[in-house]
């Protein structure tokens, strides 16, 4: 065996750094993904969700009605939805954002059960599992915007 620069830097090197590399390869494609999927959740959430209460579409118009709640409901939750799109995309606010959708999920949840029979329960509860995800995954943000709020304080 013939000892070449490589193969001098191969034996040399400790047997964690080709793992580290490996690891750090695999963090860089998780952020990634993660970051694309709160992209397609506040593109869904502003898009499909929060823009057709807000321009008062026939079929929010008629659920809201169905409740209830009238358009003034019908405006608040599209205004939350739009909000927590757009926190999404917001680093400090992305973990906050996530529990907040999901807690608006549960609601969700909850009105389809005991008003539309279940009809469309399990939207909701798939969409807080990728919430739930990005909540847990980008928690380390909470204290930045903790440190944040008391910088203000």
């Amino acid at each position: 065996m013939s000892f070449t620069p490589e193969t001098t830097a191969l034996a040399s090197a400790p047997a964690g750094g080709v793992v580290a590399e490996s690891a750090t390869a695999r963090g860089r494609r998780a952020r990634i993904a993660l970051r694309g999927l709160q992209v397609l959740l506040a593109l869904f959430y502003a898009v499909a969700s929060a823009l057709p209460k807000l321009i008062a579409h026939s079929s929010a118009v008629e659920s809201f009605e169905q409740l209830g709640w009238g358009r003034a409901g019908m405006y608040t939750i599209g205004a939350l939805e739009l909000a927590g799109a757009v926190a999404l995309l917001i680093p400090v606010l992305q973990s906050v954002a996530a529990m907040a959708l999901s807690a608006l999920m549960v609601g969700a949840f909850i009105v389809q059960i005991a008003v539309f029979d279940g009809q469309y329960a399990a939207t909701p509860l798939i969409l807080i599992v990728p919430l739930a995800l990005i909540a847990w995954a980008r928690r380390g943000r909470n204290a930045d915007l903790l440190r944040l709020l008391r910088l203000r304080a």
